[in-house]
């Protein structure tokens, strides 16, 4: 069947262009899209050649990542459904990941695609009365509510969370619902005015690049909870002096290939404070499920994130912000027909 879609023709080039998309099986559904959120670390780091699946990156000697559709969360209704997929109607509201595709290199994803041919275990209906659009960027916002849900916190601790983008947003929100003083540290005073009704924020420069010097006139208590989401591993070596023993330190970042680790040497130093890690990548249908009942509930705000939108025939103008940053920047959410 035809379909449209977002295509990372090469390196740094976007076109919105027909594609072809299989025939839909008993066990799929098919959404007409209305709306989808880019990922803006992700698929840029798609866009730039830099990886071949989620968290592989490319190397020397790999093939080219290209063409491939990019993206892995949107909103729409369903307009088709197997005789398996019973969980929702035509009509419905859904959220769903990933699609099927042709003639694409296969990074495992493929979201900005309509209609899309969707596994039905990748479909999920949205609660009655949650705007669609806050929903189009549930894996990404799962991310971040994985972040804040994974360590043990208690009342008043310390959760110091490293990166101002849409992730580090929604981990510091999950972590400030949970009853955790939260700082959010970054380089973009806009992004960090989003945050300030969930708890305090650091602006770093070249003379406190991690924002300790700052964390430290705020308050002497030890972190308690981590959180890394920006790939800089000097950030984690910059607090594991200032961690409470037994502290939890979350990785959410994506580090590049930079050569061998001599994993002993490298976790010792943790070993020794007895810290814990815990290693968040990639969704889970209860999570997105208990993420999407956050969004419903009024616990997470998407919305407060969302700076851009752009009909889906310009994608490649989003692309041309989100890569150049000419202006502030945080969430992009792509309009489709449908919901015009």
């Amino acid at each position: 069947m035809n379909a449209h879609a977002v295509v990372f023709t090469g390196p740094n080039r976007v076109e919105f262009q027909q594609i072809t998309c299989p025939d839909p099986g008993p066990e799929d559904v098919v959404v007409a899209l209305h709306h989808s959120w880019i990922s803006n670390g992700t698929e840029g780091s798609f866009l730039r050649g830099e990886r071949l699946s989620g968290d592989e990156a490319w190397r020397p000697g790999d093939p080219a990542p290209f063409p491939m559709v990019a993206g892995y969360q949107k909103v729409g209704r369903v307009i088709a459904r197997g005789a398996e997929a019973r969980h929702v109607r035509e009509g419905d509201w859904v959220f769903a990941s990933m699609s099927r595709v042709h003639g694409m290199f296969d990074n495992r994803f493929a979201g900005h695609v309509s209609p899309g041919v969707c596994a039905m275990d990748d479909v999920i209906a949205l609660p009655r009365g949650l705007d669609p659009v806050a929903a189009s960027g549930l894996v990404l916002t799962q991310v971040g509510y994985n972040c804040g849900t994974r360590p043990t916190c208690s009342a008043g601790d310390l959760a110091i969370v490293l990166g101002d983008g849409q992730v580090g947003q929604w981990a510091g929100q999950t972590l400030a619902r949970r009853g955790a003083r939260v700082v959010l540290v970054g380089r973009h005073a806009d992004r960090l005015a989003r945050f300030a009704p969930f708890g305090e924020t650091i602006c770093v420069d070249a003379s406190d690049p991690f924002g300790l010097a700052s964390v430290r006139r705020l308050t002497t208590a030890p972190v308690a909870v981590l959180v890394e989401t920006v790939g800089q591993v000097q950030g984690l070596e910059t607090y594991r002096p200032e961690m409470v023993r037994g502290g939890q330190v979350v990785i959410a970042g994506f580090y590049r290939p930079s050569g061998d680790v001599n994993l002993q040497t490298s976790l010792q130093a943790y070993r020794n404070h007895e810290l814990s890690f815990h290693l968040v990548s990639g969704a889970t249908r209860p999570r997105l499920e208990a993420t999407l009942q956050w969004l419903a509930e009024g616990k997470l705000d998407s919305l407060s994130l969302l700076s851009h939108r752009f009909p889906v025939e310009r994608a490649a103008e989003a692309w041309s912000l989100i890569e150049s940053k000419r202006e502030p920047v945080l969430g992009v959410v792509l309009d489709w027909p449908a919901s015009r």
